[in-house]
């Protein structure tokens, strides 16, 4: 027997030596815990009947309003695609789960389960993007027009296809490794990035007793991004650094799909977040002398745009 870990569910293939031995289906060997997959299952498809059309319509927005986009909306744009293709592999994952024991379909699903194990790295670039306007506005303002998040995104797409090519073939000695080392950087550089601009956002003014109206309002939002980053990201990153100290029943049968169960319903969550958030009017910083300090006004947040639009 191989046991092959993959981002959003587990194969484990038996390869007999004689034809008189069954090989059994993933649910078939984790029937003393249906629930956990049936709980999977759910997440799955509501990524295929929400995720679907909320991250065509992302894509479709942010299409529109691409002569006023935010800078952060080419990272969203490329995470929106990168969910779209994921949402579509329910149906195949059913099957393969529940019925077929066949190798064939499941190299096409480790691909895209690859392709999902990335896109922390998308994440990680709107977070820093994010980071440098609040906290280095006019650094920020400097390489605005720069071509840099192309090259960003072009990497983040060759890492992303590298690392689902090598999960793919199924076979590299401690692979499932890689995506742990991977999801906790990710992780604790989104928290790090996040937490920097709520404590950036919670600085008063000079003379002020009470945050800015708008500050409050892109705090607020940037706390509840904080809060879906943890809910989506933390089982993961809590869960699978103790692999070893899980029985491989209770692993791959249990903790396995509860913690990317989790992961992958971000699929729905992040584009759902996207288009409910509202766009944050705030006056322009013309100038380096327009903010009184870094932190004192909104406008230096959106650092000279016009605008902060705080979404996942």
């Amino acid at each position: 027997m191989r046991a092959l870990f993959i981002n959003s569910t587990l194969l484990l293939i038996h390869r007999p030596g004689n034809a008189s031995v069954v090989e059994l289906t993933v649910f078939e060997r984790c029937t003393a815990m249906p629930e956990v997959l049936l709980f999977y299952f759910c997440l799955q498809f509501i990524n295929l009947f929400l995720g679907i059309p909320a991250n065509v319509m992302v894509l479709w927005l942010i299409h529109r309003t691409k002569g006023d986009s935010s800078t952060s909306d080419i990272f969203i744009l490329h995470l929106a695609v990168l969910d779209t293709f994921f949402c579509l592999i329910p149906p195949l994952e059913f099957a393969n789960l529940m019925y077929l024991t066949v190798d064939s379909t499941w190299y096409v699903l480790r691909f895209f389960y690859g392709v999902k194990d990335s896109s922390p790295l998308f994440l990680s670039c709107i977070c820093m993007d994010r980071y440098m306007a609040v906290r280095h506005p006019i650094l920020f303002t400097e390489l605005k027009d720069r071509k840099h998040r192309s090259v960003c995104v072009a990497v983040v797409w060759l890492i992303t296809l590298v690392y689902a090519a090598a999960k793919c073939v199924g076979n590299i000695p401690n692979f499932e490794k890689a995506f742990t080392v991977m999801i906790l950087a990710a992780f604790a550089f989104m928290v790090f990035c996040n937490m920097s601009i709520l404590w950036a956002l919670r600085q008063s003014g000079p003379g002020r007793d009470e945050m800015h109206p708008v500050k409050k309002r892109a705090f607020k939002m940037v706390l509840i991004i904080l809060a879906i980053i943890v809910f989506n990201y933390f089982p993961p990153v809590a869960l699978f650094p103790f692999q070893e100290y899980f029985t491989d029943d209770v692993f791959k049968c249990y903790i396995h799909y509860i913690a990317f169960g989790f992961m992958d319903i971000s699929s729905s969550i992040q584009p759902v977040l996207y288009l409910s958030k509202e766009k944050l009017i705030i006056p322009s910083c013309r100038t380096k002398d327009d903010c009184c300090s870094r932190y004192s006004c909104c406008s230096c947040c959106c650092a000279v745009t016009g605008e902060m639009q705080v979404s996942t």
